[in-house]
Formats: structure tokens, C-alpha cells, sequence
């Protein structure tokens, strides 16, 4: 994929500059309901996504998986280089400012999971989802597809892969 455009977040993180103002409309809206969101994880280039992949192998090997399934349970959690969402600069990790576990930003994955498809985005890996986008169910991941997109797959309940069926075939 070509490199997007970014914008650089005041942490540091980028986004792809195409939805920083619907990002930064949803945050508002959330410090208005007394949240507090920050993007832990945006833009990664396909060399940072490599590190944090063979970093969960290492992690399940030592663990006392073998290679091969020390690779498979790290593909529950990282895509393979190449094939992650973001490194389009699509997708965000949000999470409470200054968490240390997921149960820290309940309240923000609450939140997002009943209305960030008013600002095109989708909780991209769902609970009730997990057989048909072959990831495990991230409550901090989050997906730009675009205001119509959104509110579609909200009212429909549909994955990305049920959404556009074709992508099962190509990485997103």
C-alpha cells in the first residue's frame, strides 16, 4: 500500500489525515459525556508491525508453544505485516487516557461500541463476531469506513467481512 497522508496526534500517534476530523469529533463528543480517549495505537508502518508480531511469537514460545502455534495464537492478536489495518492509518486503538489493562477503559469501550458508527467508524472485531473475522474480539479497535458505511453495518450488526464479502479473499 502507498503511505497515507497523516496527521500526528498531540501523543505522538498518526492517523490517516482523511478521518482526523471525524476522530476528533467523536473524542469530543466523548470528553463532553466525562470520557477520556486517547489513541494508544494508530499508523504503523508493515517494519513495526513485523516487530510486534514476531515480539507475540517470542512471547507464546517462551510460553512453551511450538513455533507453529506460538505463530497461530500471535495471529489471533497481530496481522501478519502487510495485511494490517494499520497501516493504512485507518484504524485506531482507543483506549481511557492513561490505562494500564482493558478494564480500565470500559466506560470509552462502552461508549464507542454504541456510537462510533454516528462518526464512520466500527468496533472492527466484535465479540459475536470472531468465525467470521478470524481475530479475536478487540473492544479497542476501531475502523474508518465512513459515516453511510457505519450507520449501515451498526443497523445491520455486520462485520466488515459480512459488510464487503470480497475482502475475505483480500487483506484489509
Amino acid at each position: 500500500y502507498p503511505a497515507p497522508k497523516l496527521t500526528r496526534l498531540s501523543n505522538g500517534e498518526s492517523v490517516d489525515s482523511r478521518i482526523y476530523p471525524d476522530l476528533q469529533r467523536m473524542f469530543d463528543d466523548m470528553r463532553a459525556a466525562g470520557l477520556h480517549p486517547e489513541v494508544t495505537s494508530a499508523y504503523r508502518t508493515e517494519a513495526v508491525q513485523r516487530q510486534l508480531l514476531d515480539e507475540k511469537i517470542f512471547l507464546y514460545q517462551n510460553e512453551g508453544a511450538s513455533k507453529e502455534e506460538a505463530r497461530r495464537q500471535a495471529s489471533q492478536w497481530v496481522a501478519e505485516p502487510g495485511t494490517s489495518e494499520h497501516e493504512l492509518g485507518l484504524a485506531v486503538d482507543i483506549n481511557a487516557s492513561g490505562a494500564t489493562s482493558t478494564k480500565d477503559s470500559v466506560n470509552e469501550h462502552q461508549w464507542l461500541a454504541d456510537n462510533a458508527w454516528r462518526y464512520g467508524f466500527i468496533l472492527r472485531y466484535p465479540k459475536d463476531k470472531t468465525e467470521i473475522t478470524g481475530i479475536a474480539y478487540e473492544p479497542w479497535h476501531f475502523r474508518y469506513v465512513g459515516e453511510p458505511h457505519g450507520e449501515i453495518m451498526a443497523a445491520k450488526h455486520l462485520a466488515l467481512e459480512e459488510y464487503h464479502p470480497f475482502l475475505r479473499q483480500f487483506p484489509t
